[in-house]
């Protein structure tokens, strides 16, 4: 074996200890790109059912949500209805005022003179019996004098 051959043979069992060094990562980084793709698969198994549910979730979100637009919908409805029952509500409570104060003018005046007569009656009334006494006891006062004397 000359020098040639020798350093050759040490060239290749560098190699060797270079390719055996370099395996075991290798190997190790293999089993975690194995790993790596199980996890993915698993994922991918199960997040397609989740976005079907979710899918679903969503449609029967959006069914409720054009339920509660359509009951809006009748709330305004209804809502508009009362106002215009509240508005002609409104134009009556209006009227009675108007009509209770025509009322009111009209028949104070009569009111008041029946009111003013039937005091004017009573004063009359009054001061004629104040009257009446009033004679009658100067009668007997000079009938009393008149007699006395």
């Amino acid at each position: 074996m000359d020098a040639g051959e020798i350093a050759g043979l040490i060239a290749a069992g560098a190699f060797l200890m270079l390719v055996i060094v370099l395996a075991v990562p290798i190997l190790k980084l293999g089993r975690t790109v194995d790993a790596a793709t199980r996890a993915i698969n698993d994922l991918t198994d199960r997040t397609g059912p989740l976005l079907g549910d979710v899918n679903d979730t969503v449609r029967n979100v959006n069914t409720a949500l054009g339920q509660v637009q359509v009951s809006l919908d009748g709330v305004n409805v209804q809502l508009a209805k009362v106002d215009t029952i509240t508005e002609h509500a409104a134009h009556v409570t209006a009227n009675v005022a108007n009509l209770s104060t025509v009322v009111a003018a009209a028949a104070a005046n009569p009111l008041v003179k029946v009111a003013s007569f039937g005091y004017g009656l009573r004063k009359a009334a009054a001061a004629r019996r104040r009257a009446d006494e009033d004679r009658a006891v100067r009668t007997e006062l000079k009938q009393r004098r008149k007699s006395g004397r």
